[in-house]
């Protein structure tokens, strides 16, 4: 039996393993309700929202197990450089060649300790890291823009407000509150 992955395991943990209907049909649905609304057409629209919103958050943790995967994989590269680094630093400066040979280096293959890489086996990872990074600068990207175009909505509108022109129709909206206000209170005293 290979050893599960991370993707496996939070996939097996957290992902249910059958939709919905089979779990729970429509009849079994409606006979949680009480006998008089069972005939309602608004149960069957309530159990396909229950539907949707299960397939949504499914997605969710779906995408999130893949992002953390991907996480657990670059945490591995780093843990894996850090050692690296460590050793070719290492806490005694004056290393023998015999001890030099005997570390795994920065050539050192993941795969097996003491094995460097080869042609074959060091594209794979140079692919990977180079795929993380272009992900991170995606995702940098991504917000980088989110930020300036929420940066830009809050000048506009602080600009609006220092020049007294407001988002849509405030004065209506208030002078529509108002009136909703004084209906409600049963009008002003003094007022016909």
């Amino acid at each position: 039996m290979s050893n599960p992955t991370e993707s496996s395991l939070l996939t097996h943990l957290l992902l249910p393993p059958a939709s919905l209907p089979t779990i729970l049909t429509l009849q079994k649905f409606t006979a949680f309700f009480p006998v008089s609304v069972r005939s309602s057409p608004q149960i069957p629209l309530l159990y396909r929202d229950l539907q949707h919103q299960r397939a949504v958050q499914i997605d969710a943790v779906r995408k999130n197990i893949f992002a953390e995967a991907k996480r657990g994989e670059s945490l591995k590269r780093e843990v894996i450089r850090s050692r690296r680094r460590e050793e070719r630093e290492g806490p005694g400066l004056g290393l023998d060649v015999e001890e030099d040979e005997g570390m795994d280096g920065l050539l050192a293959n993941t795969s097996g300790p003491g094995k460097l890489h080869t042609l074959a086996s060091i594209l794979p990872e140079l692919d990977a890291a180079c795929s993380d990074l272009e992900a991170e600068i995606a995702e940098l990207k991504d917000e980088a823009g989110r930020v300036l175009s929420e940066m830009q909505r809050t000048v506009g509108e602080l600009s609006d407000l220092r020049y007294g022109r407001f988002p849509g129709s405030v004065r209506e909206d208030v002078l529509e509150g108002l009136k909703e206000l004084r209906a409600t209170a049963g009008g002003v005293p003094g007022e016909s």
